[in-house]
């Protein structure tokens, strides 16, 4: 498919009027898959536009690419469901959807194989995805049911009346409850990796102390988004010199195979009911590697409390 931009304009915006999809599916299409501009494949959402360029793009379908995973061996907690949409509880070091370099069942495998009922606009590869999860990272996600409520969610997520509070545990206490707006793009001095760059997309995150380790080393904290950027919580935090237990890509120190994954749960996810109107707000339980470093290095009366979603909402209320 050709388009000829009309205007000067991003990407993004230029290519998501054409083909009437929501604006966070573009975003992720263009990262994933590329567009060619004027004969050159481009993976930036935000690149510029002239008048008269040349924009084509063809949609690439992973499933093509990927050897059939039939063994889903596995299974995902439902937090809440109904005819629109699922709450899913996702286990770390799942990935939540097909690529061609993942070879093992992903979510949406699982989602598949259950013959759940899912949205189709993400593409076939990401059908039902609202948002993603990192591999390591376990928790909250939420999976339309249908393409109405998908729609309905994603305008949600950019002008974001849905979110997720995450818990996550550090390596140094925080001095105190902070905010930090930096922006955030791909590290160029390596690929795998985000890094806050003069150039990146604006990015605001919030944290908040929540419990301190008897041993003071480590600390519980709450973490809320106003944005979505890739990387965001463990790059933010890497910024105040503070680093995720087990993050060692981010630069977080210990022994090999002493904590096995990224300590981050998505705890809590909010967002409009797109039928019926009503605020929601679900809780993810927490899984047993998280629960272990909890229990050994924290005082249990402390975490019992901490951890509740009432506690942990109006802490952020309280503390900016």
């Amino acid at each position: 498919m050709k388009i000829i931009a009309q205007k000067v304009d991003r990407l993004d915006k230029t290519l998501q009027k054409e083909i009437n999809q929501p604006r966070n599916q573009v975003e992720n299409f263009i990262k994933m898959h590329g567009v060619k501009v004027n004969e050159k494949l481009i993976k930036k959402s935000g690149y510029k536009l002239k008048i008269g360029d040349t924009i084509e793009y063809i949609p690439i379908k992973v499933e093509e690419q990927r050897e059939s995973i039939k063994d889903v061996d596995f299974d995902i907690e439902i937090i809440y469901e109904d005819d629109d949409l699922m709450v899913l509880n996702k286990p770390p070091f799942l990935v939540v959807h097909p690529a061609p370099s993942v070879k093992e069942p992903t979510l949406v495998d699982w989602l598949k194989q259950k013959g759940i009922s899912l949205s189709t606009i993400s593409g076939e590869e990401r059908n039902g995805i609202v948002h993603r999860i990192d591999k390591e990272t376990s928790g909250a996600i939420l999976i339309a049911k249908n393409n109405k409520a998908h729609q309905a969610l994603s305008k949600q997520l950019e002008d974001r009346s849905m979110g997720r509070y995450y818990l996550a545990l550090i390596d140094i206490p925080l001095k105190e409850n902070i905010i930090i707006e930096k922006p955030i793009g791909r590290d160029p001095n390596n690929r795998i990796k985000m890094a806050i760059v003069n150039d990146g997309r604006e990015a605001k995150s919030a944290f908040i102390k929540l419990a301190t380790s008897e041993s003071k080393h480590y600390e519980l904290i709450g973490a809320k988004l106003f944005t979505g950027r890739t990387h965001q919580i463990r790059v933010h935090l890497k910024k105040l010199s503070r680093h995720i237990l087990g993050d060692t890509i981010y630069g977080f120190k210990s022994k090999k195979g002493k904590i096995e994954r990224v300590m981050l749960h998505a705890r809590l996810i909010y967002f409009i009911h797109p039928t019926t109107g009503e605020k929601i707000v679900k809780e993810a339980p927490l899984f047993e590697d998280f629960n272990n470093i909890l229990k050994d290095a924290f005082l249990e009366e402390k975490i019992n409390e901490t951890v509740q979603s009432t506690y942990i909402i109006n802490s952020f209320r309280h503390a900016f």
